[in-house]
């Protein structure tokens, strides 16, 4: 087996970057989720626990565990709060993701990385490409609202932290637009396969 490629499938809230990615992990490839990543570290990891502590207050961490709607409150009422935690969880996630691609990279040709913030983090140069999934804002909005988990006023605030995704289509390697079905969106999928099935040769 040659040179394994690293993919990395970002794109913002309600892109349909995750329904991308179970098309890709459906063909059988490895897709390394840094959301969950993310998420699995400020609920096990201790001294990131004490630093989210120290920067936004015991609250976040109430008897039950993680309080992931104080928290993102918090983190994304300005700059300075996405900053902070992206200082503290970043770094973890990277080291694990970079471990995941090392043990993966024995047995596969393609591993795909879906992380909502390569360009944010500055993880661009860790991937061979970078694919971005796109939707126009309101279409994003009506996808996450729908889904009942947040309020409009706090999607609007997540996508604001975020780069425009069109400073995005200028750096990514490839796009997609998700505006039409899930069965365009996977034929889109299917097309990166083909491409980077080629270039891999």
């Amino acid at each position: 087996m040659g040179k394994t490629l690293i993919v990395a499938v970002t794109g913002g809230i309600g892109s349909g970057k995750t329904e991308f990615c179970k098309f890709l992990a459906e063909k059988g490839y490895p897709v390394i989720n840094a959301d969950k990543k993310a998420k699995e570290i400020l609920l096990k990891d201790p001294s990131v626990k004490k630093k989210i502590i120290e920067a936004f207050g015991e609250k976040a961490y109430p008897a039950k565990g993680l309080d992931t709607a104080y928290l993102a409150d918090k983190v994304f009422s300005d700059a300075e709060g996405v900053a902070s935690i992206n200082a503290i969880v970043h770094p973890v996630v990277i080291k694990e993701i970079n471990a995941e691609i090392k043990e993966y990279s024995k047995k596969n040709k393609f591993i795909f990385v879906e992380a909502a913030l390569i360009y944010e983090a500055e993880m661009e140069e860790m991937f061979n490409y970078v694919v971005l999934v796109t939707a126009p804002e309101p279409l994003r909005l009506k996808r996450v609202l729908e889904k009942g988990k947040m309020s409009e006023e706090d999607i609007k605030r997540r996508i604001e932290s975020q780069i425009p995704e069109e400073d995005k289509k200028e750096w990514a390697d490839f796009s997609f637009e998700n505006s039409q079905s899930l069965e365009d969106l996977k034929k889109k999928a299917e097309f990166l396969i083909s491409v980077l099935n080629a270039v891999a040769v």
